[in-house]
């Protein structure tokens, strides 16, 4: 092995340098998600091993050798433009710290450096290798509630088919003797993602074609889910069978692994195995890194890292907002009708009339370290509080699964001047408000709990009072 990776050395060695350049380029991102990754968090587990993987695969497995030949001029010039293009919207992101977005840049970075440096189709090459280090990126994060939701449908359909006594309810799974819920660490994220991670290591080894990747994807996205599926299936007969009483409810880690792997390693057996055909007469021109490119690495420096601690600067702190409504009065933080769980960047208020509260939790971004608009976690317990209706554009009724009380929840977003109910419009938000200079944030929440059957009567108070408060934010 050692053997040939000092021969294959030559052949990554452009790839590597590419790569090298880009993590300069674009290091404050690396930076962090490097720290990510040392978390070992559940959503990014796998994220060192792959990084570990996409350089041991260059090495041992580097990109086909092309057949040199003349590089078009429009082509270099393309390569150019997306390198300074990306950098550019790099350092914006990076500016107002939305990091999803920044760390999604860093694939598109790396692959427009090789543009600029090795041209089109090498870079074409390359790019299988790159999509693989893409997997070691935090967005796995945002596919966890929708692999909930999938595990919950099809798991309460099977539960179903063997006649078990049942209620399901969401996310949440009541048999007889006990409550079982299936919560983010059962939404499979980790089979998924290093399913996923091993059908791209088998898709690369043979030199697949798009075809091939994509049919070895699909393959391997199915068998993670299905394994993940069938786990939960098995926890809820067990804890059917044995009234909620086996030892395996609470410590399930060991028997999730093997599941996974009696549907992945017989997959892994019978993939398809291929050997590369030898291109060892191609001319040694096709290893080659055209200087030209480093005109096009040397903007992206100036524009990116250089540009962002130019632009960096401590910001002047502004007057915090008030709610002064007549009929509210001030009162302790933690007797919402639907508790909140809050960041402790947040400074909250509460307000409380005869039957509504109002809950204001506000920051100032004070510096460059500092984000607009923090990282929020799930603000409700949806174990607990189920979403029942959406009356209107941002209002939704919760109502308890254990109480069956409903509350009527009003919830927006306030970015400076701006205003959105949605979290991730929230996010693009930093953008136009850091650069006007506002660096004021606040998340405004009211609620008003109804009688048992509907939350008809009270919607146009809630309405009246997210008017009144408007005004004065």
């Amino acid at each position: 092995m050692l053997r040939k990776t000092f021969k294959n050395l030559p052949d990554a060695q452009p790839y590597l340098v590419a790569t090298g350049i880009a993590v300069v380029i674009y290091y404050p991102t690396w930076a962090r998600l490097a720290g990510a990754w040392l978390e070992f968090s559940q959503v990014l587990a796998h994220g060192l091993a792959t990084a570990v993987i996409f350089i041991g695969l260059l090495l041992i497995h580097p990109p086909a050798k092309v057949a040199p030949g003349p590089e078009r001029k429009q082509h270099q010039l393309a390569g150019a433009v997306l390198l300074i293009t990306t950098t550019l919207a790099w350092t914006l992101l990076e500016l107002v710290r939305i990091d999803t977005l920044a760390y999604l840049l860093l694939p598109a970075g790396i692959i427009t450096t090789a543009w600029a440096l090795l041209g089109l189709s090498r870079t074409l090459s390359f790019a299988p290798y790159v999509i693989l280090l893409a997997l070691s990126l935090p967005i796995w994060a945002d596919l966890v509630p929708a692999l909930v939701e999938l595990a919950s449908i099809v798991v309460g359909t099977w539960v179903g088919w063997f006649g078990m006594t049942a209620l399901i309810e969401g996310n949440s799974i009541t048999l007889p003797y006990g409550r079982l819920l299936i919560a983010d660490g059962c939404s499979g994220i980790r089979y998924f993602a290093i399913s996923i991670l091993l059908a791209m290591m088998t898709a690369i080894l043979n030199d697949y074609r798009w075809r091939g990747w994509l049919i070895t994807l699909l393959a391997a996205a199915a068998l993670g889910l299905l394994a993940n599926w069938v786990r939960i299936t098995i926890l809820v007969v067990v804890a059917y069978e044995t009234d909620m009483q086996s030892d395996l409810l609470s410590d399930h880690e060991t028997m999730g692994w093997m599941v996974f792997g009696a549907f992945i390693i017989p997959a892994l057996y019978f993939s398809p195995v291929r050997r590369r055909a030898r291109k060892d007469a191609l001319h040694t021109r096709a290893n080659a890194i055209y200087r030209k490119g480093f005109i096009a690495i040397s903007a992206a420096l100036i524009l990116g890292p250089v540009a962002l601690l130019a632009a960096h600067h401590t910001a002047n702190e502004q007057t915090e907002w008030v709610i002064n409504l007549p009929e509210f009065r001030q009162t302790h933080t933690g007797q919402l009708p639907l508790p909140l769980s809050l960041p402790t960047s947040l400074r909250e208020q509460v307000w409380r009339s005869d039957s509504s509260w109002i809950s204001l939790a506000q920051s100032q971004k004070k510096n460059a370290q500092q984000k607009l608009v923090p990282y929020l976690p799930p603000l409700f317990n949806t174990s607990v509080w189920h979403v029942e209706a959406q009356p209107k554009a941002g209002l939704k009724v919760y109502r308890n699964i254990l109480t069956r009380n409903k509350v009527l929840v009003a919830q927006w977003f306030q970015v400076g001047s701006r205003k959105s109910w949605n979290y991730r419009n929230a996010k693009l938000l930093q953008v136009p408000a850091v650069l006007t200079g506002e660096t004021q944030f606040a998340l405004i929440t009211i609620q008003t709990p109804c009688n048992s059957r509907d939350c008809t009567q009270v919607i146009p108070r809630m309405l009246s009072t997210v008017t009144d408060i408007e005004k004065q934010i």
